[in-house]
């Protein structure tokens, strides 16, 4: 079946209204794992641990470009007793399944359905982690568990701590395995008291704690499993968005901070940085073709100049071109630093 393309709204008051009574249901049976670079071949390893009669769902997000033809259902479903596949909105949840994000669209997990929307970016992802570890943390509290995989930066670590903080438990692939131990690291570092295990132990722990009750949560789910959380913008900060320009404000407080703008894309620190980062590097490049574009013209102008014999005229355009030439050299040099340098020679 097709995914239906959903407005974030609609798929906020779909979800909205379901509460979670936090005596029930303490059976830890919503996994949700997230990854990145490096994280396919090790969410292999783990699916291909557990067994047929698992009896939980699990929800993955690996970041994935958005017009990318992924066959990541069926990587899975070939190393897995588990079906695996692309869910579609409103889908009910099946515990021993797979469920995976389809690219372009984040995955929402709300009490007993599944939702797509193809909301606003977050930490410059879509599917991003934190919404779906946010949605399962929020509609189910402690039957959580979440997992954090190889990958750059941090997305996932704000989801997986709200995950521990609603009474689920939180795991991180140890960070000295990863590929890319970005993710996991920061993801400890970010978290509410978060196991590190090696892949080759993470399936069989899942398979123990999918079996197990889930202790009581510092506060139960509420009512509100949806892919943002409330906007009041009451600290705004100095710098824009760099998916839409507009204004960013500061959500949280001490190390645990996130910035969103008024449309909904959010970002951690890091992300942040790395975000404004490529939107500087994206400008210096303009700026570099605009620069050469101005060089060339005025080389040009000069030239007509010179076989119209008006040598004052052709002067100027010859002394324009080389000021722009020099200018040139800065922005090289400015982007040659901002670039890292090529891996070593194995």
């Amino acid at each position: 079946m097709p995914a239906t393309v959903t407005d974030s709204r609609d798929a906020r008051s779909r979800v909205a209204r379901v509460r979670v009574d936090p005596a029930l249901h303490t059976q830890r049976d919503i996994i949700v794992i997230g990854g990145s670079a490096g994280a396919i071949g090790e969410l292999a390893d783990i699916v291909g641990e557990l067994p047929a009669d698992f009896p939980a769902a699990l929800f993955v997000v690996i970041h994935i470009p958005a017009n990318t033809a992924s066959v990541l259902p069926q990587i899975l479903a070939r190393h897995s007793s588990l079906p695996a596949c692309y869910p579609s909105d409103g889908d009910r949840i099946q515990r021993g399944r797979i469920y995976v994000a389809r690219p372009d669209y984040h995955l929402l997990v709300a009490d007993g359905s599944i939702g797509l929307t193809r909301g606003p970016r977050e930490n410059g992802h879509r599917p991003a982690i934190d919404p779906l570890f946010r949605s399962a943390a929020r509609a189910h509290g402690r039957r959580v568990v979440g997992v954090v995989l190889s990958g750059n930066l941090d997305d996932g670590s704000a989801g997986l701590r709200e995950i521990a903080l609603r009474g689920g438990i939180g795991i991180v692939q140890d960070p000295a395995e990863a590929l890319y131990p970005d993710m996991p690291r920061n993801a400890l570092e970010f978290g509410n008291g978060h196991r590190s295990l090696p892949i080759g132990e993470i399936g069989a722990f899942l398979g123990q704690v999918v079996r197990e009750a889930g202790t009581e949560a510092k506060f139960p789910p509420v009512e509100s499993a949806m892919n943002e959380p409330v906007q009041t913008f009451d600290n705004p900060v100095a710098f824009a968005c760099p998916e839409c320009d507009g204004a960013l404000c500061e959500e949280g407080n001490g190390e645990h901070v996130h910035f969103r703008c008024h449309v909904g894309h959010a970002y951690s620190p890091e992300s942040l940085v790395a975000e404004q980062s490529d939107r500087l590097e994206r400008a210096m490049w303009t700026a570099l073709r605009c620069l050469e574009e101005n060089a060339a013209l005025a080389r040009r102008m000069a030239t007509h100049a010179t076989q119209g014999r008006n040598f004052h005229s052709a002067r100027r355009f010859e002394k324009r071109a080389s000021d722009l030439e020099q200018e040139l050299l800065v922005v090289r040099e400015a982007l040659e630093k901002l670039s890292p340098p090529p891996p070593a020679r194995e």
